[in-house]
């Protein structure tokens, strides 16, 4: 099923830049459409989770390798180095950017984090860690407030103004992929806990 599914994909969303980058493209109305938004940048994840038992291991681990990083791109071709809303792939030298002014900003979303921390558990490669420490501090400089944190209304401001908003999965998801990408593997291994599309840690049946 996740071979089948992989093939799809690959056949009709996975792309590669001008600039050499890869990412899954959006198909609306019968036509390619070179964007990516945040949202998506959990796939990097997604698919190197599934990769482990399908019929080309390190080909679905290199897949997801190459969309964290893109999505790491994103991040940090920003004055604030967080990440857009959304990011494009129409010219060589302006690749993985927003284009549109409701594209331009960041509400402490999670996904970049979270395939940063499914990649650091497969590969081990401390790229991913050190990444995961860039938007930390990128985090502190630009989000934190008195009382909590707050979105950032264009990424690409270096002295960006706030949104005076803290998104309720910036607890849930945000902050938590940051500490297990931090943390030993002993600390929900996946051959005992799956975590469901808002990071909720969930026990396989039989390993508890």
């Amino acid at each position: 099923m996740y071979d089948h599914a992989l093939k799809g994909i690959e056949g009709r969303l996975f792309q590669t830049s001008k600039g050499g980058l890869k990412y899954f493209a959006e198909f609306k109305n019968g036509r390619l459409e070179p964007k990516m938004d945040h949202l998506a940048c959990f796939s990097g994840g997604m698919v190197a989770l599934g990769a482990k038992g399908s019929q080309d291991e390190q080909k679905y681990i290199n897949i997801g390798a190459e969309i964290a990083n893109t999505c790491h791109q994103s991040y940090d071709r920003t004055a604030s180095k967080l990440g857009p809303e959304s990011f494009r792939f129409h010219d060589a030298g302006n690749e993985a950017k927003a284009m549109k002014a409701n594209e331009k900003y960041y509400i402490l979303r999670p996904e970049v984090i979270e395939t940063y921390f499914y990649l650091w558990r497969f590969t081990k490669d401390k790229k991913y860690r050190d990444w995961g420490w860039e938007a930390v501090q990128a985090l502190e400089k630009h989000c934190r407030t008195d009382s909590g944190y707050s979105g950032i209304r264009d990424v690409y401001n270096p002295h960006p103004p706030k949104d005076d908003v803290q998104q309720s999965f910036f607890l849930a998801e945000t902050l938590k992929y940051l500490y297990l990408l931090f943390s030993d593997d002993s600390l929900l291994p996946f051959d005992q806990w799956v975590l469901n599309t808002e990071a909720h840690p969930l026990p396989i049946k039989g390993t508890h």
